[in-house]
């Protein structure tokens, strides 16, 4: 097993895979197309969104994007998504987060098509997923899993320990590791003795948010650690949750920051519309 888990050449790899579905689904007269709405103008979602831009130009997806001002009302934004949830071209609607003070988020998540909810944020894909029976799964959790898959970590009767519990990561992943047949502990800021927790995993899933808050000296000899975290240290270093050389010296593989978890969860996003475009085409068949 490699030591270092190589985010970036497992999501090449799939972005080619995705790259082929793409070019069978246009033989047969389908263009999967991915709607991208950002509101206002936050530097880091405008970064994001010009990313998944690009991703769909090298994947063939048609890119649908909608760059709306910050003072665009609730009722404006939910109008749109209406719109592009009835329009038979988009497989995949993404609203990018976070949304000016003045739009309810959760109204919003709520107002796109579970059939076309390509970040699996919905109520009704967080339902499926919890029931075992998921329509689109989260993509930076579902990204996380493909790691693993792709370095041969088989998650049968192991002790997953996630360190956080958002809906975006820490829940989904925990949820996707029980399918697998692991054992898993939820984690987060207020866990008690969270050293001993994390002392205890066959695989570590960090996702709290906290710049090197798991120790090195806390991962067990020989783990899998999974770094979803991506902070910001001073003007230019970025680091992960996890104190990564002195937690490198124990794994048996871990994810590097940047260069990890990162460029999986738009590969991820990329996979779900696809999917979606091939669910469009069977139904059309």
């Amino acid at each position: 097993m490699e030591k270092i888990i190589d985010g970036k050449a497992i999501a090449a790899r799939l972005r080619e895979a995705i790259a082929a579905d793409v070019a069978q689904l246009k033989a047969f007269g389908t263009t999967p197309g991915l709607a991208v709405v950002l509101v206002g103008d936050d530097p880091a979602s405008r970064v994001y969104v010009s990313m998944k831009e690009k991703a769909c130009e090298q994947a063939g997806i048609y890119s649908d994007e909608h760059k709306l001002p910050a003072q665009t009302s609730e009722a404006q934004l939910l109008a749109l998504i209406d719109e592009l949830n009835r329009d038979p071209r988009i497989d995949g609607i993404l609203v990018q987060l976070p949304l000016p003070a003045q739009i309810d988020e959760g109204k919003v998540l709520e107002a796109i098509s579970p059939q076309k909810d390509v970040d699996g944020f919905h109520p009704y894909n967080v339902g499926r997923l919890v029931t075992g029976n998921p329509l689109f799964q989260p993509c930076t959790p579902y990204g996380v899993m493909k790691m693993l898959e792709a370095t041969g970590v088989d998650l049968k009767g192991k002790e997953v320990v996630v360190v956080g519990r958002s809906n975006i990561v820490g829940k989904p992943v925990a949820l996707m590791c029980l399918a697998e047949h692991a054992t898993v502990t939820i984690c987060h800021s207020r866990t008690r003795d969270l050293a001993a927790k994390v002392a205890a995993a066959d695989v570590v899933i960090a996702a709290v948010g906290r710049p090197e808050m798991i120790k090195g000296a806390w991962i067990k000899e020989g783990a899998v650690v999974i770094d979803v975290g991506v902070n910001r240290v001073g003007d230019k270093k970025l680091v992960g949750d996890v104190e990564f050389e002195a937690a490198k010296a124990r794994a048996s593989a871990i994810t590097p920051v940047p260069g990890g978890v990162g460029p999986m969860t738009i590969t991820m996003l990329l996979y779900n519309t696809v999917e979606s475009a091939k669910r469009r085409a069977a139904a059309k068949a």
